[in-house]
């Protein structure tokens, strides 16, 4: 062979498919035309690819390709952590694998580091956290094979380091020392030093015995040396091929800005340059960029030359921006690009579903979503239901959003809080649990019943607690009758989760009570699926692993944790949505292009997103040893960014603000703006966006003034229900007529309504029980404040006031006996006929006077009604009470009111208690004939009469908002 030819043979052949061209496409485009006439010879080559989904991409472009059949080559990814289960006949023979020895587990890795880095006094999940940052540091170590004893010398060149990062570095050159030593005593090895073995045994076998037919490396960008090596021997196989995606040629990039990205001896230059990563690919291959030749073949999808040109000068590095003004309108156009700006995250969505369901509308035309936001992904897919297009997100759902992975963080919840109301509920409410058809029916009918019990302050803890609460509400309350039936019947499942672990214990026992739990709440609904066997495999795999039965963890963190590992599961999504359309991360839209591709999400912290901190080693310590930066997922993101901009039609959208606060418009938008000038908005699409949900201009409702008929009009009313009748008529009307009422929260605070009840119940037992034996009071109160459902932050505050209080109503009774007055009754139900309507009430307690006359006592926690507030007609409960005694309503209470009193609790001036005496200006028969003549006129004008119920009458004196929505109250207050 002549001397030219063999050089000509020893070339490297590396190859570049532009941004403008589909990647997939066009390397099966040149593939056929070289090896497709001999249908054997395509079948004896093997193409290598970066992951899984190009290995997808590529066999989707052949069958769109072939005519009439083919038989492909081998597709093998050789970045997929499983190497040598996916890398197929490429490592054979078979004892190149077994001399290698198995890669640990990534959930076992993760517990032992968690066990080297775990200080005294260190929560499991802070451990577990540490633990998953320092295995990625790890993996940069191992990936770019930097040896430990690099660390030193690293260290040596950074005298400067501040004390912390000094502490990390210590430690992480003890790790360094044991976790190999523990790596030999499981029998395994890491998966990225695995990864390097097999590629460089690969690179050498090959060196020796190149692999008949093709070897083509395709659409790898990653640089690391072991993967390089593998293309470098690639390159210079006689049958070989390495094709790379969106390198940037001379007449795009001139040598000088090409140069200029480094590697440096002394840095890692710019690595947020899209093209850096390629740089030094080719570097580490030992190609130079002008021996790089176009790949012969166009695929499909492909946009113009001048618009990857303008992208690349869009993409310049800083010192040579300046360019851009200098540049011809034509090497600034990007025509076929278009942007949407949207308010919010909603409308971004919204849009962007717009733009799919147009898209769709054309025959044969594809259109896919490219994001690296999950939540936007997810928000367009369920848009896109509403037009019976399915398109799931081909990034996955992590483990923790699924049905599956939310029961068995509820049942942590569950135990972490020792069936705390708020997350039992929320366990017995999810779709997996109480059976199915019929049986769930019954079940949440139960539960139900539980919900409207559970309303208000949080029950003791445990199962025990429960029980008594629920007893107590069975008697109390008739709104919540049944629900002690109904705790009985869904107790029996709750067993596994009571009691309260007093001490922590290990991961591998806690994943064994969440199966249980799990198999007596959901059976087997909770391990179907993809999802729930994930899920299961899991459980399985902490129950198994030796690491977890060591890592002890707390209750109160076992939810956390566990959060976290669900959340790095991923569902995949199966195949079968709509055959055009497409949502994409960026790892999966690498080397794919549609007809139309929507960059979503163009803002700073999205895309790109924020760089992940490293605790372990300092930025200098990172650049001393020449790994990649924390920012070089920047230059990746924009290589992604600038591949997708090669399509024939794109759409890039942002939202001005995000669920928090407003946006920046991302790095690579404004660059493109700043070339261009403005990129063209989509307007039509922006204010269809607006239109499709808009309710059309507002139509506010009028003051709301229902007036039903007379024989619908309540005739019985309760004391406590006069004010709202006069003073906010609708709301007597929505709480009487139509029985609305208003429900507490689940889990409340202990308001003050709920400490009048609770100091009305021990003044309550004090008569009955102590007939108000003034030494026997204090006793009872301290009770109350030892109540276990009571917080402690309450208890604290609250006990001195009541305290206090307490006293005085001591002395109160001290006085009272004195002058010969006695207690009759307590909490007494009366009623009378008053100006034709039933008047009823309770008195908290009725006094018997010395001269024989009653005394109506009222407690007030708060402050007594105010004297201008009687005058107007307003809180005249004691005056209704006395007139239902005089009237002779109360049982075993004869006798005519002659005083009436408000104890009132709370702090007048320097201290707490005080009796207010509402009649004191008027005397006690004026004073009744005052709240009879107020409530004859309000019986005849709303329950007699025929006046409308309109609603904040005097608003001064309606304090309470129950029904303000209802009533749409801001629509129409203060309008004129």
């Amino acid at each position: 062979m002549p001397e030219a030819a063999a050089e000509q043979v020893r070339r490297p052949a590396v190859f570049n498919i532009p941004t403008n061209r589909s990647f997939a496409d066009s390397l099966v485009a040149g593939l056929i035309a070289r090896y497709g006439r001999d249908p054997l010879s395509l079948a004896n080559g093997r193409i290598l690819l970066p992951n899984n989904r190009a290995v997808r991409s590529v066999t989707e472009a052949f069958v769109r390709a072939s005519e009439s059949g083919l038989v492909l080559p081998r597709l093998i990814a050789i970045g997929e952590p499983e190497l040598d289960e996916r890398i197929g006949g490429a490592l054979d023979p078979a004892d190149a694998i077994e001399a290698v020895p198995p890669a640990v587990e990534p959930l076992q890795r993760l517990l032992a580091l968690a066990e080297l880095v775990r200080s005294d006094g260190e929560s499991a999940v802070e451990a577990l956290r540490m633990a998953s940052d320092l295995a990625r540091t790890l993996d940069s170590l191992l990936v770019e094979e930097v040896e430990p004893a690099s660390l030193t010398e690293a260290a040596a060149d950074a005298p400067e380091l501040a004390r912390h990062w000094q502490i990390s570095l210590d430690r992480l050159r003890a790790v360094l020392v044991q976790w190999p030593q523990r790596l030999r005593e499981l029998g395994r090895i890491d998966v990225a030093e695995r990864r390097n073995l097999l590629l460089h045994r690969l690179a050498d076998r090959w060196a020796a015995d190149p692999p008949p037919g093709f070897t083509v490396a395709a659409g790898i960008t990653t640089a690391a040396p072991a993967v390089a090596a593998v293309q470098a021997r690639v390159a210079t196989m006689p049958e070989g091929m390495v094709v790379l995606p969106g390198l940037s040629l001379k007449s795009a990039l001139p040598d000088e800005e090409w140069d200029a990205l480094g590697p440096y001896d002394n840095g890692r230059g710019q690595d947020t340059h899209p093209q850096f990563h390629l740089k030094l690919l080719l570097d580490r291959i030992g190609v130079a960029r002008d021996e790089v030749r176009l790949w012969p073949r166009v695929g499909l999808a492909a946009s113009s030359p001048q618009r990857s040109r303008a992208v690349t000068n869009a993409f310049a590095s800083a010192q040579f921006s300046d360019k851009w003004s200098a540049l011809k309108p034509d090497e600034r156009r990007l025509s076929g690009i278009r942007a949407a700006v949207l308010p919010d995250s909603a409308a971004e969505a919204q849009a962007i579903a717009l733009a799919i369901r147009e898209a769709v509308e054309t025959p044969g035309k594809t259109v896919a979503l490219v994001t690296p936001d999950r939540s936007l992904g997810r928000r367009v897919s369920a848009l896109l239901n509403r037009w019976g297009i399915a398109a799931d997100d081909s990034a996955g759902k992590p483990l923790s959003e699924t049905p599956p992975g939310t029961l068995l963080l509820g049942i942590a919840s569950a135990i972490a809080e020792e069936l705390a109301p708020v997350p039992l509920l929320a366990l017995l409410k999810h779709p997996l649990v109480g059976g199915s058809d019929e049986a769930r029916l019954k079940w949440l009918d139960d539960v139900r019943l539980l919900d409207l019990a559970l309303r208000g302050p949080r029950p003791a803890p445990g199962a025990a607690g429960l029980d008594r609460h629920f007893e107590e509400k069975e008697q109390q309350d008739s709104k919540c009758r049944g629900c002690l039936a109904a705790w009985k019947r869904i107790r029996p499942r709750l067993e596994s989760l009571d009691g309260q672990l007093s001490e922590p214990v290990s991961l591998a026992a806690f994943a064994g009570k969440l199966v249980v739990g799990a198999e007596r709440l959901a059976g087997d609904k909770g391990w179907r699926g993809q999802d729930g066997r994930m899920a299961a495999e899991l459980l399985a795999e902490l129950q198994a692993t030796e690491q977890a039965r060591r890592i002890a963890v707390a209750p109160e963190e076992a939810a956390t944790l566990l959060g976290d590992l669900l959340a790095g599961k991923s569902i995949r999504p199966a195949y079968g949505g709509h055959p055009r359309v497409f949502i994409w991360g960026l790892l999966e839209a690498r080397l794919q292009q549609a007809d139309v591709m929507i960059l979503g999400g163009l803002n700073e912290g999205v895309w790109p997103a924020i760089p992940a901190p490293d605790p372990w080693l300092a930025p200098k310590i990172r650049t001393n040893l020449k790994l990649p930066g924390l920012e070089h997922r920047i230059g990746l993101s924009a290589q992604d960014f600038a591949s997708a901009l090669g399509a024939r039609e794109v759409l890039i959208t942002r939202a001005r603000r995000d669920s928090r606060s407003p946006t920046v418009a991302s790095r690579f938008l404004l660059r493109l703006n700043a070339l261009t000038g403005g990129l063209p908005r989509d307007i039509v699409l922006e204010r269809l966006t607006a239109a499709l949900d808009d309710p059309g201009p507002p139509q506010p409702a009028d003051r709301p003034e229902p007036c039903p008929p007379a024989a619908e009009r309540p005739k019985r009313i309760s004391v406590t229900a006069v004010d709202r009748l006069k003073a906010d008529p609708f709301a007597f009307y929505a709480q009487a007529i139509l029985g609305l009422r208003t429900i507490d929260p689940v889990d409340a605070d202990h308001s003050a309504a709920w400490k009048g009840t609770a100091v009305h119940e021990v003044l309550e037992e004090w008569l009955k029980q102590d007939d108000c034996d003034p030494d026997r009071l204090m006793d009872r109160a301290r009770a109350l404040l030892a109540d276990e459902t009571i917080h402690p932050m309450l208890r604290a505050l609250w006990s001195p006031r009541l305290i206090e209080a307490i006293r005085w109503v001591e002395e109160e009774e001290r006085r009272n006996r004195a002058e010969g007055r006695r207690p009759v009754s307590a909490e007494a139900w009366g009623e009378a006929d008053i100006s034709g309507i039933t008047l009823y009430g309770k008195a908290d307690r009725i006094d018997r006077l010395a001269d024989g006359g009653l005394a109506v006592v009222d407690y007030k926690t708060g402050k007594a009604p105010a004297p201008k507030a009687i005058d107007a007609g307003f809180r005249l409960q004691l005056g209704l009470l006395g007139l239902i005694a005089q009237a002779g309503g109360f049982e075993r209470t004869s006798g005519s009111p002659r005083a009436f009193e408000y104890w009132s609790l709370t702090k007048y001036g320097d201290q707490f208690g005080k009796c207010v005496k509402p009649d004191k200006k008027m005397g006690p028969d004026d004073f009744l004939a005052h709240a009879q003549a107020h409530f004859a006129d309000a019986a005849a004008r709303w329950l007699i009469g025929a006046q409308p119920f309109t609603a904040k009458l005097h608003p001064a004196y309606a304090p309470y908002g129950d029904y303000d929505q209802l009533m749409r109250l801001e629509e129409w207050y203060g309008r004129r």
